[in-house]
């Protein structure tokens, strides 16, 4: 009588971005993996939510680093109303790390359905604030993700909270967003904090400078709802500012987030490839080593992805040691490989997968468990 013997015991790593509108990182990542632990539960699945410094960043930190605290804070929100938001502080004292996200302090999802936004007045005093409160809290090295803006004050907002001015040629501190810059005569620091001892990492997935066709105002002002007029005096209102500061404009990232990567740079920041330090940060290599799978993906997967996204960094480290990958993303703009699910297939429609998407990403999880074949099966 022959024994029965168990599947071999694998290790799958489980790291998709957001899909955006639909389920954030976090949540995605969870439902890949009771999907796959519905058909393998005594595999070993490591869970590392990714983000590439817009939202989720916050979270994605949270759930891959044990120990990490999210501090409560009252910020002005986008359109200068207070809301409840958070920033958190990583595990450790040397340096003591506060992760501060613009998307949950001045972001787009902050604006209310039904209310009014006004592209030129939008800023990100929040986002100052709550980086404020992570200095006063202790924090001696920032990681700033700066996506998902609503504004493009050309990081005005963060400089103020901080305790800049921006004065008029009258003397006067001029008003929030945009169209307070095109008044903007001088900046005076004299109150503005110090940069945190050990850095300021800011974290994104754009290279665009601050001024120009490939700027903040002409790219990315259309989605903030700013039509052609407003979309120039935009432009003119941020290179005011730039004489202002009396920074490079052209510095690729410049233009992030409506210029606030500008602002920060001003203030002695580093920028950087958002996907690239969350990895790094939230040890995804380490988890890769002696992996038999990872999972990545997004809501749309296209020829964006691989370029500086979360899906094509994972790819990039898995990669790099050997590791198949599997991208389960809502909806392919690029031919898929073999090992790959499309949620509007598995769901038989976009629209099924969009309005449940946990029912659907936990199926997607339980197809790529049947179909994997451990190193050791015996």
């Amino acid at each position: 009588m022959s024994a029965l013997v168990s599947p071999a015991r694998s290790r799958i790593v489980v790291a998709p971005d957001s899909f955006k509108g639909s389920i954030d990182a976090t949540s995605a990542a969870r439902a890949l993996a009771d999907g796959w632990r519905s058909v393998r539960p005594d595999d070993e699945l490591l869970l590392r939510p990714m983000a590439d410094g817009g939202e989720g960043t916050l979270d994605a930190f949270a759930a891959a680093i044990p120990g990490s605290r999210r501090v409560p804070v009252t910020v002005t929100g986008p359109t200068g109303r207070r809301i409840g938001s958070h920033w958190l502080m990583l595990p450790g004292d040397h340096p003591r790390t506060a992760v501060v996200e613009l998307a949950c302090t001045s972001g787009m999802e902050l604006v209310e359905a039904d209310e009014a936004v006004d592209p030129l007045a939008t800023h990100t005093l929040g986002f100052g604030e709550a980086i404020r409160a992570a200095l006063a809290a202790g924090a001696t090295r920032l990681l700033l993700g700066i996506g998902g803006s609503v504004s493009s004050d050309g990081g005005a907002g963060v400089l103020t909270a901080l305790g800049a001015i921006v004065r008029d040629a009258d003397g006067r501190q001029v008003p929030s967003g945009a169209a307070g810059l095109a008044q903007a005569a001088s900046f005076d620091a004299g109150g503005l904090l110090p940069p945190p001892v050990d850095g300021i990492l800011v974290l994104s997935d754009v290279r665009a400078p601050l001024l120009g066709p490939d700027g903040a105002a002409r790219v990315f002002g259309p989605q903030k709802g700013a039509d052609p007029d407003q979309v120039d005096r935009i432009e003119t209102a941020l290179t005011r500012w730039a004489r202002v500061i009396g920074a490079a404009p052209g510095t690729a990232g410049a233009g992030a987030a409506g210029g606030c990567g500008f602002g920060l740079l001003a203030w002695g920041a580093q920028l950087a490839s958002g996907a690239d330090a969350v990895a790094e940060t939230i040890g995804l290599d380490a988890a890769l080593a002696g992996a038999e799978r990872v999972i990545t993906g997004e809501g749309s997967y296209d020829s964006q992805s691989l370029l500086g996204k979360a899906p094509g960094v994972v790819r990039a480290y898995a990669e790099a040691r050997g590791v198949p990958v599997s991208v389960v993303a809502g909806r392919f703009g690029v031919a898929s490989g073999p090992d790959d699910l499309s949620l509007a297939e598995v769901a038989g429609c976009t629209s099924a997968a969009l309005s449940d998407p946990r029912r659907w990403l936990r199926e997607a999880g339980s197809r790529l468990a049947h179909a994997h074949t451990p190193r050791d099966s015996v």
